[in-house]
């Protein structure tokens, strides 16, 4: 990966709708060039999806949570497909220190987390935190972009 993708990867972090055009004349490349590159990114593995950035807010979810988890090892066949399944469930990770599993949810009330939290009971031991407010939401991976390259876009 050269600075051209960086450029390009930081660019569709930060509106992946930008069309072609766009993104070539940032990059100054032709419009196949950009889409080459692309392509090549997203069979590498290093683009993996296109999402739209919704408000769980104004959908209803007013609640969002991280849940710690205890989960014996010898149960992860079966809770890795039950969480899954949970569409409220954002994230699930595997993390070390007192819990083993940390996972980031959506719910629209305290008691439907409170419901879910129980089911969740039955793998392990749970330790809930609810978040009041998010001074950094969710965003692309800082991408280091050799700035000089690109001076003309200023």
């Amino acid at each position: 990966m050269d600075k051209i993708d960086r450029k390009i990867l930081s660019l569709l972090q930060e509106n992946a709708r930008y069309p072609l055009k766009h993104l070539a004349q940032k990059v100054f490349l032709s419009s196949p060039a950009v889409s080459t590159r692309i392509e090549r990114m997203e069979k590498a593995g290093i683009i993996t999806g296109y999402h739209a950035s919704v408000d769980p807010v104004a959908l209803g979810y007013h609640i969002t949570a991280f849940i710690n988890l205890t989960l014996d090892p010898k149960q992860k066949d079966e809770f890795y497909p039950y969480v899954k399944e949970c569409p409220n469930v954002l994230e699930c990770n595997c993390v070390t220190g007192a819990y083993s599993i940390m996972l980031k949810v959506a719910f629209p009330s305290t008691m439907e987390l409170d419901t879910f939290i129980g089911h969740l009971q039955k793998f392990g031991n749970t330790q809930t935190q609810i978040v009041f407010s998010t001074a950094v939401p969710p965003r692309g991976v800082g991408i280091a972009v050799e700035e000089e390259v690109f001076e003309e876009e200023k």
